[in-house]
């Protein structure tokens, strides 16, 4: 590993819209689980947002209002999902 790859990318972001980091080699240890917590909740939140985005797309008598209220959770839910990738793919180990 090298030591960029050690810092693992955290499913929130700082104040200013950066993202945080975590330094540790500790997959048990506080941070790491509630990392890990936040990820579970983000994907299965996900999940569950594009289920019911799917039934308000289907509905041809949803107003605009609707529409972009879905495209804005969806969007939303699509940055979490793809930082929660980002996360998963550093951490995966590569042979040398």
């Amino acid at each position: 590993m090298t030591a960029q790859s050690k810092l693992r990318l955290l499913p929130w972001t700082g104040p200013e819209g950066k993202p945080c980091y975590l330094d540790t080699d500790d997959r048990e240890g506080f941070m790491s689980r509630l990392a890990d917590h936040i990820e579970a909740e983000q994907l299965g939140m996900a999940a569950e947002l594009l289920g019911q985005s799917v039934q308000v797309l289907d509905d041809e008598t949803e107003d605009l209002e609707k529409l972009r209220l879905v495209a804005a959770q969806l969007a939303g839910a699509l940055r979490d999902v793809l930082r929660v990738a980002t996360s998963r793919g550093h951490r995966l180990v590569t042979p040398e």
